[in-house]
C-alpha cells in the first residue's frame, strides 16, 4: 500500500528489515525546508533538535531519518548526509554544502531480532529509494512498531507507519507521516479501542487505567514511542513550525490513550516548505487532525509479524 506525497520537493524512502524486524525511513528535502521539532514524553531518543530550535541561526534543515534500533539506530542518519552530500545538497559555507540531518528513534528490540539495527548504508538505502510515493504499514522506521503494550508486552498489538492529508481551500496542505509504536491503545473518534492491549480492557476503560503504570511493572523496562512529521506547503517561519508542532501533540492525544507516558518518546517535527500564505492557527488545527489519522491509519494498514497480530488480522 502506498500514499503520494502532496507536497513538492519532499520525497520519501524505507529501508525494511524483515529477518531483524527493524528499518528506517528517511525524508529528503533536498532544496532545504524551515523546520521545528517538539518533544513530549520522558524517553525521547533524537539527534540534532537543537538544530531546529526556533533560537538557533540555521534556518534549515535537508532530511530527516525516523529509524529503529534504539538509540544505537540513531547513527544511521549518516547514510541520509552522505546521500546529500554525494549529490550538493546542503546548508552553504564559504568551503562546503552541509548537509544538515535530524533523527529520532523508537524502541523496537522486543520484536524480531534485540541485536537488529539500521546502519549508515541502510539509511542510505532508504534515502535512495526516497521517491513521491511512500509505502505505509509494516515498513521503514514502523517495521517492528507495537501498540498496547500497558499492560505488558504479552498483550500487544501490530504498530507501523501511515501518512494522512489535510487540505484546505486556500491551497494549504498539511500532510502528516506517523510511526506509531506506543505504549497505550489507539483509540477511535468515539474512544473505543482500535488497536491496543489485548486483555483486561474493561481495566484500561476504567478510570483507574490512567495510574496503571504502578500497577504494571512490566512496562518499566519498555521504552516507546511515535513520531509524527508534519510536511506543509504553508509558508512559516521557525517559530511557527514549533507552534505547529506542539498543537499536533493534540492529534496524539486524540488517537492515543495513555500517550506521552515517562516511557514514551513522542515527538513531532514540522518541515514547511514556504509556497502557500497560511497562519500558525490554521496549519497547527490542520496538523492536529493529520497526526490523528495518520495515526489511525497506521494501526489499520499494519500487518501482522514476530508473532504479535495486527487490526486487520483480528
Amino acid at each position: 500500500m502506498a500514499a503520494e506525497i502532496p507536497i513538492e520537493g519532499i520525497y520519501i524512502g524505507h529501508f525494511t528489515d524483515r529477518e531483524g524486524l527493524t528499518g528506517c525511513t528517511a525524508i529528503l528535502a533536498p532544496a532545504g525546508v524551515v523546520a521545528s521539532v517538539d518533544i513530549r514524553g520522558g524517553a525521547p531518543g533524537t539527534l540534532e533538535t537543537a538544530l531546529l530550535s526556533p533560537f538557533t541561526s540555521v534556518n534549515e534543515l535537508h532530511g530527516l531519518l525516523l529509524t529503529g534500533g534504539s538509540a544505537p539506530g540513531l547513527g544511521a542518519a549518516a547514510g541520509v548526509s552522505a546521500f546529500l552530500k554525494e549529490r550538493g545538497y546542503g546548508y552553504k559555507t564559504p568551503y562546503a554544502r552541509i548537509p544538515l540531518v535530524a533523527a529520532a528513534v523508537i524502541y523496537d528490540l522486543g520484536l524480531g531480532s534485540a541485536t537488529a539495527c539500521p546502519l549508515a548504508g541502510d539509511a542510505y538505502r532508504a534515502a535512495n529509494a526516497a521517491g513521491r510515493l511512500t509505502e505505509e504499514g509494516s515498513v521503514g522506521a514502523g517495521t517492528g512498531a507495537s501498540v498496547g503494550k500497558i499492560l505488558g508486552e504479552a498483550g500487544a498489538m501490530k504498530g507501523g507507519l501511515a501518512m494522512a492529508s489535510v487540505r484546505m481551500a486556500d491551497g494549504v496542505v498539511v500532510s502528516a507521516l506517523s510511526v506509531v509504536n506506543a505504549l497505550g491503545d489507539v483509540i477511535e473518534e468515539d474512544g473505543t479501542i482500535l488497536a491496543g492491549a489485548r486483555e483486561n480492557r474493561e481495566f484500561l476503560r476504567s478510570e483507574e487505567h490512567v495510574l496503571s503504570l504502578s500497577q504494571a511493572p512490566s512496562v518499566a523496562g519498555l521504552e516507546n514511542t511515535t513520531l509524527s512529521v508534519i510536511i506543509t506547503n504553508a509558508k512559516l517561519d521557525k517559530l511557527g513550525c514549533h507552534l505547529v508542532a506542539r498543537s499536533s501533540h493534540d492529534g496524539m492525544s486524540r488517537a492515543i490513550n495513555p500517550v506521552h507516558t515517562p516511557v514514551d518518546g513522542d515527538c513531532v517535527f514540522v518541515l514547511a516548505t514556504g509556497e502557500k500564505t497560511s497562519n500558525v492557527f490554521q496549519v497547527g488545527v490542520a496538523a492536529a487532525r493529520a497526526v490523528a489519522i495518520s495515526i489511525r491509519r497506521a494501526v489499520k494498514v499494519a500487518e501482522s509479524l514476530g508473532g504479535v497480530p495486527a487490526f486487520k488480522d483480528l
